[in-house]
């Protein structure tokens, strides 16, 4: 536990390197990262296990920088670790194409776990790391075997203790007793608005206390090295509860305005960025200045880490040995290869078969596949019962202690804490053995809108159960009705949305959510009961959209999603007995998917020369780029029974029937000149 003047040269290395490249950028954050180099000297040379030279590396040790403006601090631990980032990657921070972007992003740079920035969504990413491991441990370790015993620390600050999301994952590892789990709190005092004390002055320990973590409290984390590394190695030894050291630390320590909220977020000034250099021992006329000390000292940590994963690589190849169907299944999950045949015991329905709501068809397919996909790891938002997100064999994600489950479960309890789940769930798949699913009601994936929106960006696949879709709520009212939630989220890049319209259209949901590696899904669901399409195969719902009902010499195409199509082929009839009217059905379950499909397939489906009417009980904003007219639900819905409120606002086949007739008609006098899938057409009014 003796430290001498190489670590303090190791440690004042990490601050001028932060505040080159901030200075180099003219923009950033150099504070934190100079106030956090003592801990992370210590934690990464003292304790972290990992290799730079794989940063895949299934065993490794998680690092997680939630307040991750700092991210400065992490390049440089990365660059001096001898990681695939250069000096000249720290000299094009925050530039165009670079491997150093503005926040963490996991897609971006190695050695990055998860994209953060929004803060405290990187708590919550931690929080799923641990929940991964604790997971995968309980199901592959073996006597004389610990295969996976990695640790996640985690860095927060000020920012992510207030937000909301941090509080929610908190809760929720203090409850599961994750002592995998280790939290540094750079408790430095300062946010945007400057000193905390104008907006934040609770007790952070203690409120960690009440939600079961052990706390520890380093007092000096400017220059205590021997304290942070005791505090660390204490928070190793408990194991049934997640540990937060409280690190008191000076922001921008070193600089003229060390602890204020001028260095938050701000280059230094030259002078000043002058002065810190040789407070330090720096030339100040040189930038991007490492000792070659500092990178022999980093080099032997990297070189242990390697070693580490050799001896690993060893105890694999024994434990394959001795439980080769339990290493064959360990590596497959790590290649993200599916098990063979899984896509076999997706079912399948006929016409004739009975309406069924969609959120039960869910439950179905999920009842198929969790014997089947090992991986595949759910819960729900405190709404198991009315998402039927459970399969019937299912053990509860718990800590054993507590006999209501074990870590080897597959289902985890979220609570009412939507916004977290969303944030575990991105970390869960960012471990790399998971699959994760989480449930709650489609209103409600608004509330976890942040963390949905990161899955998009950190492209992980994770799979959004959202039942309840519409207004087919019914009595809950106007609060828990979707209007503008699927625009919402059709517009965020490399995000799927899927609102199936039957049981083949659920399982093709599905199927192409657990295929695609890369795209979070979100699966909206009914309550109510929705008929069997007689033209909907899994083949064809894979696509994205198809046509549901095909008829020669058509006058008009109705397009539809979910609960709404079944509607539309009552509306053919109808339109056939009363107004002499020929209608084709166009099924739609996901926009996203069907763009990708080539164009001559998109226009056999949505062809030149007719009109369109898309139909959906929600926003029309967004089917424009499909029809030429659309009925939605611009406003938002009422309180009552289903069916009197599909009534009420004519999503009937005679309400559909008669925008259909009026759209035959507008189409006769003003022509457009393309359909809607060539982009290129006069908009009807």
């Amino acid at each position: 536990m003796t430290y001498g003047e190489l670590d303090q040269l190791a440690i004042n290395t990490i601050r001028i390197l932060a505040v080159d490249a901030t200075s180099a950028a003219n923009s950033g954050h150099p504070g934190a990262p100079m106030g956090m180099a003592p801990f992370s000297h210590v934690l990464f040379n003292k304790f972290m296990k990992f290799n730079p030279k794989n940063p895949s590396w299934a065993n490794r040790d998680r690092f997680v920088l939630s307040n991750g403006h700092g991210c400065m601090l992490q390049y440089a631990l990365l660059h001096l670790f001898g990681y695939d980032l250069t000096i000249d990657d720290l000299k094009t921070f925050r530039k165009l194409g670079s491997k150093t972007p503005g926040h963490p992003e996991s897609t971006d740079t190695p050695g990055v776990e998860v994209t953060t920035g929004p803060l405290g969504q990187g708590f919550s990413n931690a929080v799923g790391l641990a929940i991964a491991q604790a997971h995968t441990a309980a199901v592959f370790n073996k006597p004389g075997y610990d295969l996976v015993d990695n640790y996640t620390y985690l860095y927060f600050g000020d920012g992510c203790a207030m937000e909301g999301i941090s509080s929610e994952a908190a809760s929720t590892a203090g409850h599961l007793r994750l002592g995998n789990l280790i939290a540094i709190y750079d408790d430095n005092h300062i946010s945007i608005d400057g000193d905390t004390n104008c907006a934040f002055t609770e007790d952070v320990l203690k409120r960690f206390e009440a939600y079961g973590w052990h706390t520890l409290h380093v007092k000096d984390g400017d220059h205590d090295l021997e304290g942070i590394e005791k505090a660390i190695a204490e928070a190793k030894t408990v194991t049934d509860k997640p540990s937060v050291i409280k690190l008191t630390t000076t922001i921008g320590f070193g600089s003229k305005l060390e602890g204020t909220g001028g260095v938050h977020g701000n280059p230094l000034k030259a002078d000043d960025a002058k002065n810190v250099k040789v407070k330090f021992g720096f030339d100040p006329e040189k930038s991007f200045d490492v000792p070659s000390r500092v990178y022999e000292a980093y080099g032997e940590t990297a070189s242990k880490g390697a070693a580490a994963e050799q001896e690993w690589k060893q105890l694999f190849a024994k434990y394959k040995g001795e439980y080769p169907k339990e290493a064959e299944d360990f590596s497959r999950r790590l290649d993200g290869r599916l098990p063979e045949g899984w896509e076999k015991h997706l079912p399948t329905y006929k016409s004739t078969d009975a309406a069924v709501a969609s959120r039960k068809l869910s439950e179905t397919v999920l009842t198929k596949l969790y014997p089947i996909i090992p991986e595949l790891i759910g819960g729900s938002a405190d709404l198991t019962g009315s998402n039927l997100t459970r399969a019937k064999e299912a053990i509860d994600f718990q800590p054993p202690s507590t006999k209501l489950g074990d870590y080897a479960g597959r289902y985890i309890r979220y609570g009412v804490r939507e916004h977290a789940m969303a944030g575990i769930m991105n970390g869960l798949a960012a471990y790399g053995t998971i699959i994760p699913y989480g449930g709650t009601f489609l209103n409600f994936v608004s509330y976890a809108a942040g963390s949905v929106r990161l899955s998009a960006l950190s492209h992980v696949r994770c799979i959004h159960v959202a039942t309840h879709d519409s207004i087919g709520l019914g009595e809950d009212g106007p609060t828990h009705q979707p209007i503008e939630t699927l625009a919402h989220f059709r517009a965020l890049p490399n995000c799927m949305v899927w609102r199936p319209a039957d049981g083949n259209e659920v399982s093709a949901a599905y199927y192409v959510a657990l295929t695609s590696k890369q795209t979070p899904s979100i699966i909206a669901l009914s309550r109510q009961n929705l008929p069997q399409l007689e033209n909907s195969t899994i083949e064809r719902a894979i696509k994205g959209g198809y046509v549901a009902v095909e008829a020669e010499n058509a006058d008009i195409t109705l397009i539809s999603t979910g609960s709404e199509v079944g509607i539309c082929v009552d509306a053919v009839k109808y339109l056939k007995d009363n107004h002499n009217l020929v209608a084709r059905v166009v099924s739609l379950p996901c926009w996203e998917v069907f763009d990708t499909q080539d164009r001559e397939y998109r226009l056999s489906v949505i062809p030149d020369g007719i009109p369109v009417l898309s139909v959906e009980v929600m926003s029309t904003l967004g089917w424009e780029k499909y029809s030429h007219e659309q009925f939605g639900l611009n406003r938002f819905g009422a309180s009552g029974p289903y069916k009197q409120v599909y009534e009420k606002f004519e999503f009937t086949p005679a309400g559909i029937s008669k925008r259909a007739v009026a759209t035959v008609g507008f189409w006769k006098e003003v022509k457009p000149i393309r359909s809607p899938i060539n982009k290129a057409f006069i908009q009807l009014i």
